[in-house]
């Protein structure tokens, strides 16, 4: 008799991302590792860091041993569901843009802080050059 799979879906797999509970994805598959975590020879940190993704090319480029892959079937818990894969959203842009060059300038500032305070740092350092000077 076949034993059922239970199926998942990439965001319920991604939400499992901590050292208290900790899920892999690998070849369509979704695994629990959080018992595993200490036992990983090459640390937790490795697997923490795999979770929220598709795996299986983290896994592949690591050279895994047979008996890794053996070891594996032991945390399997289901498999990704292909009806649920996950699309990227898009973003969606004006394409409307204005003409006014001031309007773009004052857009860039006001969205990044860096050029009033670059501005500002290099009037700062001409001022105190300038007054040496005299």
């Amino acid at each position: 008799m076949p034993t059922l799979t239970r199926l998942y879906s990439m965001q319920e797999a991604a939400q499992h991302n901590t050292g208290e509970d900790c899920w892999v994805v690998i070849d369509g598959k979704v695994y629990n590792v959080t018992s595993y975590l200490d036992e990983h020879p090459g640390g937790d940190d490795i697997l923490l860091a795999a979770t929220g993704k598709d795996a299986t090319d983290d896994f592949e480029d690591a050279g895994h041993s047979k008996s890794a892959r053996e070891l594996m079937q032991e945390y399997c818990i289901g498999e990704l569901d292909p009806s649920a894969m996950a699309f990227p959203q898009l973003e969606i842009y004006s394409t409307e843009q204005s003409t006014d060059p001031l309007k773009k300038i004052m857009g860039v500032t006001t969205q990044y802080w860096v050029v009033p305070v670059a501005i500002a740092g290099i009037s700062l350092v001409a001022g105190v050059l300038y007054l040496r000077t005299k």
